[in-house]
Formats: structure tokens, sequence, C-alpha cells
């Protein structure tokens, strides 16, 4: 399998950026979230100290 790179950055430099991997975390989260959404699948947050099923309605997804 062909890997395609999508950024010219070593890994090195990478990791060198907190904020870029900190961005690129929040937006992998949000996109999981919104397509949760999206296709009327619940997902589960852990919420004082307990599992918690979120219906698709109930899903955070800020613009």
């Amino acid at each position: 399998m062909e890997v395609k790179e999508k950024h010219k950055d070593s890994i090195a430099e990478a990791f060198a950026n907190p904020e870029r991997i900190t961005h690129a975390l929040v937006q992998g989260v949000h996109d999981a979230l919104l397509k949760h959404k999206q296709t009327g699948n619940p997902v589960v947050v852990w919420r004082d100290g307990k599992i918690v099923w979120l219906k698709p309605e109930e899903i955070p997804v800020h613009s």
C-alpha cells in the first residue's frame, strides 16, 4: 500500500510545534463528533466518573 504524504514536514518538525498538534487533535474530534451527529449515531462520554451515551441531537458540535 502506497502512503501519500499530506505534509512536507518531518515528524520531528511536526512534534516540535505543540500548537499544530493540538489544533489537529481538536479538529479530528470535531470532525468525528459532527460525523456521528450527521449520521444519527450516538457517542460515549465520561461524566462525573460514569459512562454516558449522548444521543445524536445531544452531541455538542460548534461551527
